[in-house]
């Protein structure tokens, strides 16, 4: 398979990589260039970041009374020391209140879906990811889990969905939090504001 996709790289022009998923992003950078594909690859969080500091990318405001947490996953944080982007990428949207939880960056707490977890049926008692999902709601006063890997959606979607929070907590990735402020789209769903709206 590495081999086939190398061959489909080689057969087009371009410069960069891009990546919406922190184990694409891992595989291409880091395990590619032993068979010979070796390229710059970027994780979207980076590019995101990128194009927001030249100006490329103006944030809207947050919605008001929102307040977000920062989920660092696995291959994007401890494997590739990728903290930094993500939350400059946040932080640039004016007025979004950043809440984070105890564990983060290179202490974060896995999501739980790395392994092939995210197939597998465990104990509803011993999920990694509901024990996430407690520390995000019980650390911090966030309404938005945000995180940058689709495993990790995944993963904090089932959580909030199998404990029945969905009316008070939510889960996007940074890419869905930066476009919602650019098409005023407001509030994520699931979020309700003090008036129950």
């Amino acid at each position: 398979m590495v081999e086939e996709n190398i061959a489909a790289f080689e057969s087009v022009r371009f410069n960069r990589i891009i990546s919406a998923c922190a184990h694409c992003f891992n595989t291409l950078k880091n395990e590619y260039a032993h068979f010979g594909g070796a390229y710059e690859v970027l994780h979207h969080t980076e590019y995101i970041a990128e194009l927001i500091s030249e100006g490329k990318i103006e944030c809207g405001a947050a919605p008001e009374d929102v307040t977000y947490t920062m989920h660092d996953s696995c291959y994007l944080g401890r494997y590739n020391e990728i903290y930094e982007e993500p939350r400059a990428a946040l932080t640039s949207i004016p007025g979004l209140e950043l809440d984070e939880m105890k564990l983060q960056r290179q202490d974060a707490f896995c999501c739980g879906g790395g392994g092939g977890h995210m197939w597998m049926e465990i104990d509803p008692n011993t999920r990694v990811n509901h024990r996430r999902l407690d520390q995000a709601m019980n650390e911090t006063d966030a309404d938005v889990i945000v995180t940058a890997c689709p495993y990790c959606l995944i993963m904090f979607e089932d959580g909030i969905k199998s404990k029945g929070l969905s009316d008070q907590i939510a889960t996007q990735d940074i890419a869905e939090v930066i476009l919602a402020t650019k098409s005023n789209r407001g509030r994520p769903q699931g979020v309700a504001t003090d008036d129950g709206s």
